[in-house]
């Protein structure tokens, strides 16, 4: 049987789009950065996003029951990079260019934004596959998106 490791090493190197999850419970708001959100369905619209069980967002994630994706475009590897370095809560959005979305903050900028209501969680290991009901679906200026492979960020 293969190792995590095994697995690891070789999705390094199928690329994956980057995204932005955010969450707000109460005006307690976390990002953290994704690469694993995935169109489920078309009829209904479903979406699914997986996130690590120790992820500091992930309790807000399953509590609040609503999050939000912004698709980065190809120019924002540094706010990637951000999300994903887990700063503390008080300066986490400090300097982020957002905007209010239905359900949570929006990258402003990105490739597209999307408002999302969990509609099921699956246990998945060290993991949790949240599927979720799309609620609305808007398109950014960037042109270009964002993508991770082989530990360093691409503009495609």
């Amino acid at each position: 049987m293969s190792s995590g490791e095994d697995l690891r090493g070789l999705m390094r190197l199928w690329p994956h789009g980057v995204s932005i999850l955010s969450v707000d419970v109460d005006g307690d708001r976390m990002g953290v950065t994704v690469s694993s959100l995935v169109s489920l369905s078309l009829e209904p619209p479903l979406i699914g996003v997986s996130i690590g069980k120790q992820a500091s967002c992930y309790e807000l994630v399953r509590g609040a029951g609503r999050f939000a994706i912004s698709l980065l475009g190809a120019d924002q590897e540094d706010l990637a990079r951000r999300f994903a370095a887990g700063y503390p809560p008080i300066v986490h959005w400090q300097g982020v260019p957002t905007r209010e979305g239905a359900v949570a903050p929006l990258i402003e900028g990105a490739l597209g934004w999307i408002d999302a209501e969990t509609r099921a969680e699956h246990d998945a290991g060290d993991h949790t596959l949240f599927v979720a009901d799309v609620l609305a679906i808007e398109h950014g200026p960037s042109r270009q998106a964002l993508v991770y492979r082989e530990s360093t960020y691409h503009a495609i």
